[in-house]
């Protein structure tokens, strides 16, 4: 591929329709954790001779701002007000006209943070909950949920005209692009939540214009943003499950207490003893009653320390499981090389489209289990599995096989591959623990298939791909096009790199001249994860009748 052809550029188009002139501004997809920011040629001639004149905005400048959309990931989208000069700013919502100080200058724009705002966002709401403004994890939390699902659903829009190059003027666009799915619980929706203890904890220090900060120590809670040694203290978490909230509140209210000698890990001299809290929620089978995990991360096995909070907790009655992993390593990640059951079970359960599933501490499940339940209807309709048995599909990106798991009783064989040895351990126990014999679970890293990937397997009628945020790779592209299984169900966490697949699938790889084969049938976005810029999108592809 040539490096036009990777750098492409989907539009986000002004909601501002004050404004007499309207600019695009284009994201790359090459890079598609990062998303900057490119203005077309014009805006960068627009922008030079503008920049001649000193209104190129310099950093640890204040402009006045005003805010017209939201770019991917939630950053928005602003000018200045005198220029027009575009600039990316955190926190900013649209219709919200604020004085921001420029913190840095990256190519054709520049990124700012917002010190003041001087009027109001369009479609305020009041945010529930205290840490809103503070912890980024919930973005727009303060924006009405109606307007939420429509800026997300024209970024996929945007996206799949821009980088899919999938033409809005077609006939068939109309009907190709589905009204995104709203979630039906807005607050404790979340499964799982992982909270960081601290030596440090991070208060904003709001006499001094929202710029500095201050800390003080010993925290439990969410890492402030774009710090990983300092932890903004959480009392409550509206994401979360009520009975998780109980947990984190029982463990905040003593963990402090020095008669107990616990000690927050230090990130920076690799002492101390508490690393991580990580609560699960789940759902007894039996009962439909929440079922809860606590996984405490240590740096130490030392159960002893841990009595006093593991004899609190289990009080709880929705309690199940209380773990202990064991990270002897100086990073960050919540995962241990050991695991200790200090009270119960070592998994607890949750079902899913009927079916049961057994989750570990280190398990990957979907977040949220509520909406799940409305993505596989959705993968199961669109997928059109006609019920007679005979069906073959391919599970690509299977995680702990829930999607295969959820589709095999309608099919003849379900071949699932996934990268993670821990997430196929737990498919092949699903499968066996809902009594499902016709689905086989393969490791294997799909960035480095060969070309002799598949040929042990009988030639899927469909395709299932559910990749992680940066998309399939150039040679699995490559695979499913030489394959031309009857239908491809691509499931994505990210709407940039999904649309630049579909183009690769439809469209077609220029750079070597292959053609693209697939005709693409619906678009759907889901709401998986409101008040974050989140968005997920179940996609439709099908080989044209011959």
């Amino acid at each position: 591929m040539t490096s036009s052809a990777t750098l492409s550029q989907p539009t986000f188009r002004h909601l501002h329709h004050h404004l007499r002139r309207r600019r695009h501004f284009y994201t790359s997809t090459a890079l598609a954790s990062l998303y900057p920011v490119f203005q077309s040629q014009e805006e960068k001639n627009d922008s030079f001779s503008s920049s001649k004149g000193g209104f190129f905005p310099k950093r640890g400048e204040t402009v006045e701002l005003v805010c017209e959309s939201l770019g991917f990931k939630g950053k928005g989208i602003c000018k200045v007000t005198e220029t027009g000069f575009v600039v990316m700013c955190d926190g900013a919502l649209p219709g919200e006209r604020f004085l921001g100080r420029v913190t840095r200058k990256k190519g054709s724009y520049a990124e700012v943070k917002k010190l003041q705002t001087l009027s109001p966002h369009w479609d305020i709401v009041d945010a529930p909950c205290e840490y809103a403004s503070t912890c980024g994890g919930c973005k727009t939390q303060n924006l009405l949920y109606e307007a939420q699902l429509r800026i997300k659903e024209q970024q996929v829009r945007e996206l799949m005209v821009h980088v899919g190059k999938f033409s809005d003027r077609s006939p068939e666009f109309a009907s190709i692009m589905k009204t995104i799915v709203p979630c039906a619980k807005q607050f404790h929706y979340r499964n799982k939540m992982e909270f960081s203890f601290s030596t440090q904890e991070w208060l904003l220090n709001d006499l001094i214009e929202a710029e500095e900060y201050t800390t003080k120590d010993c925290a439990l809670g969410l890492h402030a943003p774009g710090f990983f040694d300092k932890v903004l203290n959480i009392k409550s978490c509206l994401l979360q499950s009520k009975p998780a909230n109980m947990i984190l509140s029982i463990v905040q209210d003593c963990w402090r207490n020095p008669e107990l000698g616990l000690s927050p890990y230090n990130v920076h001299d690799h002492s101390g003893f508490l690393k991580h809290l990580v609560l699960r929620t789940g759902r007894n089978p039996q009962t439909g009653l929440p079922e809860l995990m606590v996984n405490f991360v240590t740096s130490l096995f030392k159960p002893e320390l841990l009595k006093p909070l593991v004899e609190k907790i289990s009080c709880i009655s929705e309690v199940g499981s209380i773990v202990n992993n064991v990270n002897k390593s100086t990073g960050s990640t919540a995962i241990g090389e050991v695991e200790h059951v200090l009270y119960g079970k070592p998994t607890i359960s949750e079902v899913l489209r009927g079916l049961t599933f057994q989750i570990s501490a280190n398990s990957f499940f979907q977040t949220n289990t509520h909406q799940a339940e409305v993505l596989y209807r959705l993968i199961e309709d669109v997928a059109g599995i006609r019920g007679d048995g005979s069906e073959i599909v391919l599970d690509l990106f299977c995680g702990t096989g829930t999607i295969g798991l959820t589709l095999a009783k309608r099919v003849g064989h379900v071949y699932g591959y996934e990268v993670v040895a821990q997430a196929v351990s737990d498919a092949r126990r699903n499968a066996e623990l809902n009594g499902i014999h016709n689905a086989t679970f393969v490791q294997g890293d799909l960035n480095k298939i060969d070309e002799n990937f598949g040929k042990k397997i009988p030639k899927p009628d469909i395709v299932i791909s559910d990749p992680n945020r940066p998309g399939m790779h150039i040679k699995l592209i490559k695979f499913l096009l030489k394959l031309k299984a009857k239908r491809i169900i691509y499931v994505s966490c990210n709407p940039a790199t999904c649309a630049r697949d579909l183009d690769y699938l439809c469209h077609g790889l220029e750079g070597d001249n292959i053609e693209g084969c697939y005709r693409l049938k619906s678009v759907q976005p889901v709401d998986m994860f409101p008040h974050t810029p989140h968005i997920e999108c179940v996609c439709q592809l099908e080989l044209p009748s011959s």
